[in-house]
Formats: structure tokens, C-alpha cells, sequence
């Protein structure tokens, strides 16, 4: 193929879950026992005009829409909330949005309210003895990107960049892997060992949806399923789109943010491509092809869901996406004709994620239908607990750790967490600061616009997010292993009990009060499992 100059962009995906500035005396780490409601998601510098509730079955509520509109007016009136303005106030006025798939109705009031206004008015939503659950609809955060001062392109000599940069995909030894950055050979204790798993399976058979912010074109892709993808973003304001309304089409338009966009004193950003960055990872970028880089289950077949766009995305939103990716019904939107098995999401938020809420109903469900669920831990050096979706029971939590084995010093960790995978340490030898260098970061495909996609190219990014895809992608390759032995698929539970029994124990061993799961995935030791497996 011919070869290409490509830009390199060097991006430091972080994953910044929202802040945790809401007071533990006023809104509660999380809901007391048995509580019917979740307000551990609100932050007091965010606002909120939707509820997600769920009502009790056999209750009015749940079958007639005006009577759930009209309770909540009440409780709207307990709460005393008002709208207009200070010379003319009115009542606040509550509309009724539409069902989810997991059965819950959102709610929207006509202000914002501030957290404390939202937690006052979910409580006494939770009030009504026909309410099962009520919670806040809020946006979870995509990692985000930052980008150095200034471009660099690739020294490498060719269009193999594989041998070059992704020092992720080897055997974990102290075998010296360059680094272009510091123009040194380092030890490689941090590799997945997905090179040797090549040996037994590439994916074949298999489908993984990423959930993120969409795919853009790239010659590297298999981008086959990109149309067959959908956007499940309601919001005009989030999508970027004239009305609000989802759209089929897994395509990334762009989630660049003006100044105070998405928040009072929050920066310009520009669009961090980084759903086309995972979707490589994971299995979308063509391997063996002489350009490019690789994925790592290059042969399964990826479809894009998007649920990031501007400032994130509702978590409303993403439990649909969340039931329809994984071959579930969704009102309004055609059936997802190609069901996946691996479902991989880069994405989180602060707050726990109860049995009752959307999203740890959506992720039970998903996990019914026989697909497992990789999500991201979370990239605020803190108990992944208390984040969304990492809390949601079932899911297979990802940490992330650097070429050293060292837990990454942004990852989030806990006994939550299900096992780590390479996420980029950033700096040499997985330092807290210092020098940045090549093996501290996950290379994959990315563009070069800063608002709207323009040119395909190559860049690095570090976090949680970039370690997901990887399980994403060893769990693809277990699942197409079994296949290729005319065996049937493996149940999530005995994917996730495989991932970590064949787990890396670290070079580098964790803290005992920062437990990053069972270790480091072994891609080759968790496919040779599978096929064991009767």
C-alpha cells in the first residue's frame, strides 16, 4: 500500500469523572439501605432537568404517562420549586420525555435545578408509594484528551508502526522494547501478551460494540459496520446535530467544546477523536496490512455506538445504547441486526450505580442476553466504587497500569476492579511526573480535526479508557477461539472468572490499599482457557 507522512498527535487521555464536590452530609456517598432512590451522582457545580423513574408494576404510573406527569407535579409542589422570575414566578412545569428499555420513564422539568433543588425533588418523587426507584439523569465523561504544543511526525521508517509503538501488544518480560521518545530500550513488564494469543484466534465469528464517542473514516478501520452503528444521543445540544432526535449511523462528528460550554469556568476543548482511538484498539484497525498499526481482535467485527458527544452523554442515553448493543429492544429505534457479545465502555461519572438505576439495570440485562460488559475504572486515582458504570454489578472493571506493571497513577483502583490491562504510564518508567516517552502511551488511530474530522492519522493516548478496549478486545478473542473449536460460547460469568485466574501477576506489586484485581490480562493464557473449557 502506499505509504503515508501522518501527523502524530501525542494525547493524554485522562479519564476526568465529574467532581466530587457534593458534600457527604447533604447529598450521601451513596443511598441508605433499601433506599428507592439515587442522588450520589449530583455535583454541586452541575445542573439537572431530567428524572428517571421507575414505577412500581401494577401501579397507574406505569402505563399511563399523564398520571406519572402529574404525581410528579405534585412532588414538584411538596418540594417547593418554582420557575419564571423573581417579579413573576410560576410553578415549575414537568414533560414527559419518553420510555427507556429498562422500563423507567424520563421526566424533564422546564429549569435546571441546582443539585441541592434536584436532590430535594428526587426525594420526594421517592416519596410516592407508587415509585420502585427514581435517580438523576445526568452526563458521563468521555476520557479526555490533551494535546502537546505544537505537532510531531512519525521517525519511524516505514509504514509499520506497530514494531515501533505498541509495545502493549507483547509478551510481558524484561526483554528491552525502544522507546522513540527517550531513544532507549526499556524493560517491558506492563505487555498484554496479544501477540502470542494471534496464535489461537483474531477475533473471527465475534462482535464488540464500543460505546463512545463514534468512529470517523480512517484507511486503517474496518469501518463495515459504521453505518450499521447508531447515534443515541437525544440531545441537539449534545449531538451537535439542528434537532434533537437520534440518528442510525455509528459516525463521530465531533465533541469540541466552546469556553464555559459544558459548565461555568470550563475550557475551550477541541474534539478528542477518542472513539475512533478505542474502536482501534479493540479490534477495528486492520492488521497485517503493511500500514498503520494494530487492533487487537482485528478480525472481529466492531460497530460504533455513539453516546458521547458535547460535554458526554446522559446516562439515560447510554443504558439504551447499552440494551440495543447488546441485541435488547429499544422504542423508536430499528433492531441492532449485528448483537454483540463484548460490549466496551471508555466512559464513567461520579456515583454509585445501584441494582435499581438505568445503567445497572441496562448492564444486568445486556449480561443476560450472554455479552460482557468491559468497562473503563476511572482515572481519578480513586476507589472505582464510587464511580458509574465501574460500580454496576456484573461489569468487568478495568484498570490501568504502564510499561513497568505499575499501576498507573491516574487509575482508579478497589476490589471492584476485575483486572488491569496497558493503559500508558505517560511518563518514563511510569513515573507521577517527569519525562513523557512513547511506551508511556497506547497508540491507535485518531484524526486530526479540532472541531469537525479532517485528516485520518496515528496518535497516543493514556488512561482507563485506553486499557478497556484491550479486555474488550482478549475477550473477543477467547469468544472466537471457542468458536474456531466448534464450541459454544462462554457465559460472561466464566469469561470474566477466566480473565482473571489467567491473569499477569505484576512485576511491580500493587499497594495493598490500591488493589488493582487479579492482575494484568494475559491475552495468550486467558485464550488457551477458553478452549480448555469443556
Amino acid at each position: 500500500m502506499e505509504r503515508h507522512t501522518h501527523k502524530r498527535w501525542l494525547v493524554v487521555s485522562l479519564l476526568m469523572a465529574l467532581s466530587a464536590s457534593a458534600s457527604a452530609a447533604e447529598f450521601g456517598t451513596s443511598p441508605p439501605p433499601l433506599a428507592n432512590f439515587d442522588v450520589s451522582p449530583l455535583q454541586n457545580d452541575q445542573s439537572y432537568s431530567g428524572f428517571i423513574i421507575t414505577y412500581k408494576d401494577g401501579s397507574t404510573e406505569r402505563s399511563n404517562a399523564a398520571m406519572a406527569v402529574q404525581n410528579v407535579g405534585v412532588a414538584v409542589s411538596r418540594a417547593k420549586l418554582s420557575a419564571g422570575t423573581l417579579a413573576a414566578p410560576r410553578a415549575l412545569t414537568v414533560r414527559y420525555e419518553r420510555r427507556l428499555a429498562t422500563g423507567a420513564d424520563l421526566v424533564h422539568t422546564d429549569r435546571a435545578l441546582s443539585a441541592s433543588e434536584a436532590a430535594t425533588l428526587i426525594r420526594q418523587i421517592a416519596a410516592d408509594p407508587a415509585v420502585s426507584f427514581v435517580e438523576p439523569e445526568y452526563l458521563l465523561k468521555r476520557v479526555d484528551g490533551i494535546r502537546p504544543q505544537g505537532a510531531a511526525t512519525f521517525t519511524v521508517p516505514n509504514d509499520q508502526y506497530y514494531a515501533g509503538y505498541q509495545w502493549d501488544y507483547l509478551a510481558p518480560s524484561g526483554a528491552s522494547f525502544f522507546d522513540n521518545t527517550l531513544n532507549a530500550n526499556v524493560a517491558n513488564w506492563g505487555a498484554a501478551n496479544i501477540q502470542q494469543a494471534w496464535t489461537l484466534a483474531d477475533g473471527t465469528g465475534v462482535t464488540i460494540a464500543s460505546l463512545d464517542t463514534g468512529v470517523t473514516n480512517h484507511p486503517d478501520l474496518n469501518l463495515s459496520l459504521a453505518n450499521a452503528g447508531y447515534d443515541f444521543i437525544t440531545s441537539a445540544s449534545v449531538s451537535g446535530r439542528s434537532t434533537n432526535g437520534r440518528v442510525s449511523g455509528g459516525w463521530d462528528t465531533g465533541d469540541w467544546t466552546t469556553a464555559n460550554q459544558c459548565g461555568s469556568g470550563q475550557p475551550a476543548e477541541a474534539s478528542s477523536w477518542h472513539g475512533t482511538h478505542v474502536f482501534g484498539t479493540a479490534g477495528g484497525e486492520i492488521t497485517n496490512n503493511s500500514t498503520g498499526m494494530v487492533g487487537t481482535a482485528f478480525n472481529a467485527q466492531v460497530v460504533p455506538v455513539r453516546v458521547l458527544g458535547h460535554c458526554g452523554g446522559s446516562n439515560a442515553d447510554i443504558a439504551d445504547a447499552i440494551t440495543w448493543a447488546s441485541g435488547g429492544s429499544v422504542s423508536g429505534v430499528p433492531a441492532n441486526a449485528h448483537p454483540a457479545k463484548v460490549l466496551s465502555l471508555s466512559l464513567g461519572g461520579s456515583g454509585t450505580c445501584p441494582s435499581s438505576s438505568v445503567l445497572g439495570k441496562a448492564i444486568t440485562g445486556a449480561i443476560g442476553r450472554g455479552a460482557s460488559v468491559v468497562v473503563a475504572a476511572g482515572n481519578s486515582n480513586a476507589n472505582a466504587a464510587n464511580f458509574s458504570p465501574a460500580s454496576c454489578a456484573g461489569a468487568v472493571v478495568v484498570a490501568a497500569t504502564g510499561v513497568t506493571s505499575t499501576r498507573a497513577y491516574y487509575s482508579n483502583y478497589g476490589s471492584i476492579v476485575t483486572l488491569a490491562a496497558p493503559g500508558g504510564g505517560v511518563y518514563k518508567n511510569d513515573a507521577s511526573s517527569g519525562t513523557q516517552a512513547t511506551t508511556g502511551f497506547i497508540w491507535s488511530t485518531i484524526n486530526a480535526g479540532t472541531t469537525t474530522p479532517t485528516t485520518a492519522t496515528y496518535g497516543g493516548m493514556a488512561g482507563t479508557s485506553q486499557a478497556t478496549p484491550h479486555v474488550a478486545g482478549v475477550v473477543a478473542l477467547m469468544q472466537s477461539y471457542r468458536l474456531s473449536l466448534g464450541k459454544t460460547l462462554l457465559t460472561p460469568a466464566k469469561v470474566t472468572q477466566l480473565l482473571k485466574s489467567s491473569a499477569t501477576v505484576p512485576h511491580v506489586t500493587p499497594s495493598g490499599s490500591k488493589p488493582i484485581g487479579s492482575g494484568i490480562v494475559n491475552a495468550y493464557a486467558a485464550v488457551q482457557a477458553a478452549g480448555s473449557q469443556p
